[in-house]
């Protein structure tokens, strides 16, 4: 970076996503359509930037689904990367390259920055038991092995997380484990891995993260580091007993992969080593130079493997530069419900390019105007259709049409020239040349919400300058002030055709072509771009309303996908009768939610303090996953308080908060109907 602050390159990544299934909105929400934004705009403003993905095709749930489906893993990343790759490409996501990390060339760069580690000593390696198949001859990876959770008693938990309580595990920590493959009890075995200290780097991550970047990341990226460092880094094994994926490219070590956190990041230095070699350039500068700007675009799942791990490995490595911003978003729901893949519960990008042909930007608007950027946010069907009807075709379209239409009808499409100017005239103007600064100031800010907004506030400008100048009117009696209107109108439409480009790429592309605008660049987007003279085409229509028959078959759909959920539910068999004793020694009563917070390290778990009538206790609950914290305190709950403590990461929990689970295993707390008295009993 020189002295003024200016990058000379950009290097864009975007998640990679996993080759087990198609991409759905909330991956367009949450990483692929705000990074396009960004890239766009970057390269309108003349920046050099690359955009970098590919498929992430390694890992235990590759090798499971294909188990699953009598397939090879490699038959099963070839149909996903394939679907992936071409969905993208129909949507408009304009990467540079989309590679794979089942190509050659992953495979020998993934292999070079273990090796360099390696002889560098950066890594640990420790001999463990650890659990075998002995009917498959194989070792288990935390996936392939399930057992009762120690903490919730969920017997469905896997080797690395309890899906129930969401408490991270080792495989040894189950109860009754069983191998996934055959369903026997496994057997212990000796094996060797390698392991990444992350606790030796943590110094370098305190001053890099905590220091450097305290201000200029988002408070959920830098909140979720924090809380990881400050619990403190332990070391992650970088290998795994396994025969797919980047094997170990040391000797005597058949059987043995690259843990799949630890390559698929390095995907994206592949991936641009590939497009490197494809196109004659320079791929390492966009690395390994410190006048290099790296930005990784993903959603909050994947925030500690961006922004602890891949930069440890990457300051090991000692040759590459890091992160200068990692702007994480929330995730984006369905109708009101977590968007799932194991209950077909999305909208799946290649289903809509089929179903609403030639309206890709309506969805890509759709999802910026909604984007989870602070926090969970909802999709639903009704606002698309709002959205599109009253804002992309009542303000956008309405207005390009009723300009260009009445330039046709007045000036036969030729832009009239300009007389003197009034001074709503002057203001429309002055208006919009300051435009450009303020959509690509939030852009650059990762504001991109914000900046759709003004985008669309530019087309508010000129609907209002339009209708208040009423030129249909006054066209008989005074020409030559239509003329100077017309004028000012078109070069709104021309600033519109530029700055609407990085959120609406292919309505700005037919906008460009409608008034034959040769060149759309950013820096001259906020002044005259169109000449008196200068000859444009015919109006078309660049957005069409879309009709509630249209709404509801998509509704109806959903509604569909909730009914054969249904229908296919296993409902829990009613457990063993217990007295009417057993019963009535169990001391329920109605509590209040006094304070909440996450615990650390965990996806589920809720630490609370609770009003029981009786005192004021420690409760931990598995439900961070349906509540935020915010959202539980003050609640009226009904709590089990006199079940026996116990500790569930390091915090005694005394009682148990009684909650409903649905069908798809969300949570919802059993309440009593009027607000009783705190210690009020529950018979």
């Amino acid at each position: 970076m020189n002295s003024t602050g200016n990058y000379k390159r950009h290097t864009v990544t975007a998640a990679l996503p996993y080759a087990n299934g198609p991409i759905h909105i909330g991956h367009l929400a949450g990483v692929y359509v705000p990074a396009d934004i960004y890239v766009r705009y970057l390269r309108m403003k003349g920046e050099d930037v690359i955009y970098i993905c590919g498929s992430d095709e390694h890992g235990v749930p590759i090798t499971i689904k294909a188990r699953q489906e009598g397939k090879t893993p490699q038959q099963v990343v070839d149909h996903y990367h394939s679907l992936i790759k071409d969905s993208f490409a129909r949507f408009g996501i304009s990467f540079d390259i989309y590679s794979r990390t089942s190509s050659p060339v992953h495979h020998e760069t993934a292999s070079e920055v273990f090796k360099t580690l390696y002889d560098k000593g950066a890594f640990t390696e420790k001999d463990s038991e650890q659990y075998y198949d002995a009917e498959n001859n194989q070792f288990l990876a935390d996936r392939y092995i399930m057992g009762t959770c120690p903490h919730c008693g969920y017997e469905k938990a896997y080797g690395d997380q309890c899906e129930n309580c969401g408490t991270s595990l080792s495989p040894t920590d189950l109860i009754s484990p069983r191998s996934v493959l055959s369903g026997n009890k496994p057997v212990m075995k000796k094996t060797r891995h390698w392991y990444l200290p992350l606790d030796k780097h943590e110094p370098m991550l305190r001053k890099w993260i905590l220091e450097s970047h305290k201000h200029d990341w988002k408070p959920n990226v830098y909140g979720q580091c924090k809380s990881w460092i400050d619990q403190g880094l332990q070391p992650r094994a970088v290998t795994r007993d396994l025969t797919w994926g980047v094997k170990l490219p040391l000797e005597n070590t058949e059987g043995k992969v690259l843990y799949v956190w630890f390559d698929a990041p390095i995907g994206y230095i592949s991936a641009t080593r590939e497009w490197g070699e494809t196109h004659g350039r320079d791929w390492e500068k966009y690395w390994k130079d410190p006048e290099s700007k790296l930005v990784h675009f993903i959603g909050k799942d994947n925030i500690v493997f961006h922004c602890i791990i891949f930069p440890v490995i990457l300051n090991a490595e000692g040759s590459y530069i890091l992160p200068d911003n990692v702007p994480a978003n929330e995730f984006l729901n369905l109708e009101g419900d977590k968007i799932s893949t194991s209950r077909n519960w999305a909208v799946w990008l290649h289903e809509y390019l089929d179903e609403f042909p030639g309206k890709e930007d309506v969805l890509r608007y759709v999802l910026c105007a909604a984007a989870p950027e602070t926090k969970d946010n909802d999709f639903t069907w009704r606002d698309f259709q709002a959205r599109n009807n009253n804002e992309l075709l009542a303000i956008f379209g309405n207005f390009v049409n009723r300009t260009l239409v009445l330039t046709h009808k007045y000036f036969d499409g030729k832009v009239p020239e300009a007389g003197t100017l009034s001074a709503s005239d002057e203001e429309a103007l002055s208006s919009l040349g300051g435009f450009p600064e303020k959509i690509g100031q939030n852009i650059e800010q990762y504001r991109f919400r914000e900046a759709l907004a003004q985008m669309m506030n530019l087309a508010r400008l000129g609907n209002r300058y339009l209708t208040e100048a009423e030129p249909w009117k006054i066209y008989k009696e005074d020409p030559e002030r239509v003329k100077t209107v017309l004028n000012v109108c078109l070069q709104i439409v021309a600033s519109m055709a530029v700055l609407s480009e990085p959120f609406l790429p292919h309505t700005a592309k037919k906008l460009q072509e409608m008034i034959a605008l040769e060149k759309a660049d950013w820096r001259g987007a906020g002044g005259s771009r169109l000449h008196p003279g200068h000859q444009i085409n015919k109006a078309e229509l660049l957005f069409e309303k879309i009709e509630d028959a249209t709404i509801q078959a998509q509704v109806d759909k959903l509604l569909q996908t909730r009914k054969d959920n249904d229908a296919g539910r296993e409902v829990e068999p009613q457990k063993e009768a217990v007295s009417f004793d057993d019963f009535t020694a169990m001391d329920m009563r109605v509590a209040t939610i006094l304070e909440a917070e996450k615990v650390p390290k965990t996806k589920k778990l809720l630490k609370m303090t609770v009003d029981s009538g009786i005192d004021k206790r420690t409760v931990v609950s598995g439900i961070a996953e349906y509540y935020k914290p915010e959202e539980v305190v003050g609640k009226k709950v009904v709590l089990l308080a006199n079940l026996k403590p116990r500790k569930i990461k390091g915090i005694e929990s005394h009682g148990m908060l009684l909650m409903a689970e649905d069908k798809d295993g969300s949570l919802a707390f059993l309440s009593p109907e009027k607000a009783f008295e705190n210690g009020s009993t529950i018979s």
